[in-house]
């Protein structure tokens, strides 16, 4: 509503007497014209505004934000070390630890119902999302694959040293066939193209 409508609503709401009606009606238009002349002017500021200059040089905040990942992952990788460091000097090695354990014999059952052929931590279901994960990482492109199969050995190598013996067979087995999944993978794709 404007200034106009409001002056001209008040106006004609009330009902002067004779003498003030005269003054009123010359108050009014000198209202209308005031408001007539005095309107809002948008006037553009000169200076700059940081925030309306967009950065466009994308390639350094990637770059950064790599840096700081890589970082993050650094510190967290070091705390994880320090953590199972402080754990190893209670045992000389992670396979120490699980040797002197005395399950239940439900525990026992779980356990190898788990590790089975068929089963969640078995050979071929691991070695499943094992590849499924190298296949993501890569995305999807069989080139990389060699990459991904020197990643899972080498995170075999590091489990072997943290656990301070060889790892059981089932861990062999694993590995084994994920590196064949992935290498079947690689020559079939690689192959189609």
């Amino acid at each position: 509503m404007s200034v106009n409508g409001v002056t001209n609503t008040m106006a004609n709401s009330y009902t002067p007497s004779v003498a003030t009606s005269t003054k009123a009606a010359e108050a009014a238009k000198a209202a209308e014209k005031t408001a007539e002349d005095v309107g809002v002017v948008y006037e553009p500021s000169n200076a700059t505004d940081s925030k309306s200059e967009k950065m466009t040089d994308y390639s350094s905040i990637v770059s950064g934000l790599k840096q700081e990942l890589s970082t993050k992952n650094q510190q967290l990788q070091n705390l994880v070390n320090e953590l199972l460091g402080k754990q190893a000097k209670k045992y000389t090695s992670l396979a120490d630890l699980f040797k002197n354990l005395n399950p239940d014999p439900a525990t026992i059952a779980q356990a190898q119902k788990d590790i089975g052929e068929d089963g969640y931590w078995g050979v071929e279901q691991t070695s499943d999302r094992m590849v499924s994960m190298a296949q993501a990482l890569s995305g999807g492109d069989p080139t990389k694959a060699d990459e991904m199969i020197a990643a899972i050995k080498k995170g075999f190598d590091q489990a072997t040293k943290a656990w301070g013996d060889d790892l059981p067979d089932i861990c062999k087995q694993t590995i084994d066939a994920a590196v064949s999944k992935m290498e079947k993978w690689r020559d079939g794709l690689t192959a189609e193209e």
